[in-house]
């Protein structure tokens, strides 16, 4: 992801993926702590097309759209457009988070197949984000919203499903809903530790994704942690994963 560089421009980050062999890049489109703002996609769309397209030989294979908005005509007109930015680009999936704990249901499945809806119509993908403290921390949950909103799918990330709520149990229900990956290494104690140090069975779990059919990316998603190498962290993640494929 691009956030893995998060202190670096977008060019900048995106060099440093280039430079550590990495191919597809997920951009992170966040009103805060992105490289682009859904804000910023919606003002200028042209802009963010060309900011987009200046990759450097790598595949933009999902966008990440977070924006500080409640709910309302604004909100949808955002991610309207950074759909429209994912058509432009050729992105075909994009992650959204799911609600807070707490939410109605109801309110949040009617949410989830508006924003779908958007999607569809520019031909792109809306998956939720497997994510503690959101109403996705539990994969049934998870995997009901996917049977209730049409065309809904999953972006995995499976540290969420090893370290906190649901720590210890399994989460194979969602497979067959997957859209989009992102992995780094997990330890029951902690969202993320270092390369090799962690809990996630890596050859495991891309056994059970291709087993429904899972044939797109692998994201890394490794946040940059004080006195760890965080080039040597991107480069180890990339070589185990590349010794499983």
């Amino acid at each position: 992801m691009s956030r893995c560089f998060p202190a670096e421009t977008l060019n900048a980050a995106l060099r440093r993926l280039v430079d550590l062999e990495y191919t597809n890049v997920e951009i992170c489109i966040h009103e805060s702590g992105g490289h682009i703002s859904p804000s910023e996609v919606l003002a200028d769309l042209d802009q963010s097309v060309r900011t987009c397209r200046q990759t450097h030989r790598l595949t933009p294979c999902a966008f990440s759209i977070e924006t500080d908005l409640p709910e309302g005509d604004e909100y949808y007109s955002q991610f309207a457009a950074c759909c429209k930015l994912a058509k432009a680009v050729k992105v075909v999936t994009v992650t959204v988070r799911s609600a807070e704990l707490g939410t109605p249901f109801n309110a949040e499945v009617e949410r989830l197949q508006r924003l779908s809806a958007i999607g569809s119509v520019e031909g792109v993908r809306v998956g939720i984000l497997t994510e503690t403290g959101r109403m996705s921390q539990d994969p049934d949950t998870a995997t009901v919203f996917c049977n209730s909103v049409k065309g809904l799918g999953i972006t995995l990330d499976p540290s969420h499903y090893i370290y906190g709520p649901h720590a210890g149990r399994g989460f194979e229900q969602v497979m067959k809903h997957v859209y989009h990956v992102r992995l780094r290494d997990t330890s029951k104690d902690q969202l993320q530790v270092r390369v090799g140090q962690g809990e996630v069975e890596y050859g495991r779990l891309i056994n059970q994704l291709r087993k429904v059919g899972y044939n797109r990316a692998l994201c890394v998603d490794v946040a940059p942690v004080p006195d760890v190498d965080q080039l040597a962290e991107m480069r180890k993640m990339r070589l185990l994963l590349e010794s499983l494929l």
